[in-house]
């Protein structure tokens, strides 16, 4: 009897706990301070209507580019090593061929040695005769840059969506140069678009630390309850606009406060720090050509950073002057990074150090900031190729038939159930609302998204629960 009574109110209780969680999508929460749960469901496209893009990215352009660099750097590479050329041309930049005029036969030897030593894995000879050389880029690395390309992309658009507070966008690649990007409830489709398309902006700061930590944290939360917001309930970029302006004369001239998210935080908004940055480093992604994984001496997952000939400038110079301190990697005003500088970094290569003694968790860091990195330094243009707006009239149509098929159906079977089973059918009844209940509560608490297919899986979960119940009685 103990034990029944026990597992009599475990039951209650994780029913009580379903309704707290499915409340708020009945009645608006926000006015009720004290209810336990704010969270609710959020619909899809095709139910409250939104933005449905397919943008096209410019991976041949991004080919051609890369190309092109590679171009520019044979010859300075070819001119240190003393091999004499003529002219080094892309031969055709958008499938990678670069073709080379050496002076003398002598010479092509040379560079073919050079170019099996330093580019292996990168480049294949095609063609070696007399004063003649030709290369191009193995099939896989130009896989490989293709893929990052869309990957860079999703990066960009990704970070611009947060701008609109889009609930589970839906932004995914399609074939090898087409993105598709479903924003639900996404009204204003024009700003949408052109935010989409805009170029990431990548900063190189320094990190100013004049002032301490807990310090800049207290000057933010007076700022915060003086304008009455905060992150949860603003704009990210608007945020950090709000959040400079409340900090003018509170922090040195020159500066300024952004948010990195904390390692264990799942989104910014759940644990952004806050750094002061320095706005005089003049390094930005125009001043880098790539970013890319290396291994260090054990083995250990690293981001190894190429500028170009300014960027190598700048970045030797900012180094130079700034070690110890730590220089934050900023992608659209987000810390992405902050490695600490031991020492000046010159010739225009870099390698930032993770440091994690998880492996898998340092290659998908390296990962990210690779990616990231080349997502401002190296952003694919992107075009549209499809546009469809789904109007909310559609969605609440949709709303309103499932509310009905979902009512009418579930009457039918509450019906059979009484008439046939009479109270072993109140009792499954009574089981399969608790069920839908449980359902419903799951769903809102991890903030899913219920789409046309979603309701058509709920209905499904019924009929199942039914049938369990018939065979059961049977």
């Amino acid at each position: 009897m103990e034990n029944y009574r026990s597992r009599l109110m475990l039951a209650l209780a994780g029913i009580l706990l379903a309704v707290v969680w499915v409340f708020p999508n009945l009645i608006d929460t926000d006015k009720v301070k004290w209810w336990p749960s704010k969270a609710k469901l959020n619909y899809g496209l095709d139910i409250q209507g939104g933005l449905h893009l397919v943008m096209g990215a410019d991976v041949d352009g991004v080919v051609a580019e890369t190309t092109q660099r590679m171009v520019s750097s044979l010859k300075e590479e070819f001119k240190k090593e003393n091999i004499q050329t003529v002219d080094v041309v892309a031969a055709d930049a958008k499938k990678g061929e670069i073709s080379a005029k050496l002076s003398s036969a002598a010479d092509r030897e040379h560079a073919e040695k050079y170019l099996k030593d330093r580019y292996s894995t990168t480049l294949q000879i095609m063609k070696s005769d007399g004063d003649d050389l030709q290369v191009r880029y193995y099939d896989v690395y130009l896989n490989d840059v293709k893929e990052k390309v869309i990957q860079q992309a999703i990066e960009t658009i990704r970070n611009r969506i947060d701008e609109f507070g889009v609930a589970e966008p839906s932004i995914s690649s399609q074939g090898t140069n087409r993105i598709l990007v479903q924003l639900p409830g996404m009204g204003d489709a024009e700003k949408a678009k052109e935010l989409i398309s805009a170029t990431a902006r990548l900063d190189f700061m320094i990190a100013d630390e004049s002032v301490d930590p807990a310090t800049l944290q207290t000057f933010i939360s007076e700022v915060e309850k003086t304008g009455n917001f905060n992150l949860s309930n603003t704009k990210y970029s608007e945020y950090v606009n709000r959040i400079n302006e409340g900090l003018k004369g509170k922090i040195p001239a020159g500066t300024v406060v952004y948010f990195e998210k904390a390692a264990n935080a799942q989104k910014l908004e759940a644990g952004a720090v806050p750094m002061l940055l320095k706005t005089d480093s003049d390094l930005t992604g125009k001043d880098l050509d790539n970013a890319f994984i290396s291994y260090g001496q054990h083995g250990e997952p690293n981001v190894s950073l190429h500028f170009n000939g300014r960027g190598a400038n700048r970045f030797g110079d900012l180094t130079g002057a700034n070690k110890g301190k730590a220089m934050a990697i900023v992608l659209d005003k987000i810390v992405k990074t902050n490695p600490r500088i031991n020492e000046r970094i010159g010739g225009g290569s870099a390698v930032i150090t993770l440091n994690g003694r998880d492996r898998q968790k340092s290659l998908d860091e390296a990962k990210m900031i690779s990616t990231t990195l080349r997502a401002g330094a190296l952003p694919a243009s992107l075009e549209q190729m499809e546009e469809r707006r789904v109007g909310p009239s559609l969605g609440a149509d949709s709303i309103h038939k499932a509310k009905i098929a979902s009512f009418l159906g579930a009457l039918i079977v509450v019906i059979f159930m009484l008439v046939y089973y009479k109270a072993m059918g109140l009792v499954a009844t009574i089981c399969l609302a608790i069920n839908i209940l449980c359902v419903f509560a799951l769903l809102t608490s991890f903030g899913a998204t219920l789409t046309l297919p979603g309701i058509a899986g709920i209905a499904l979960t019924v009929g199942v629960a039914v049938d369990a119940n018939v065979l059961i009685n049977e």
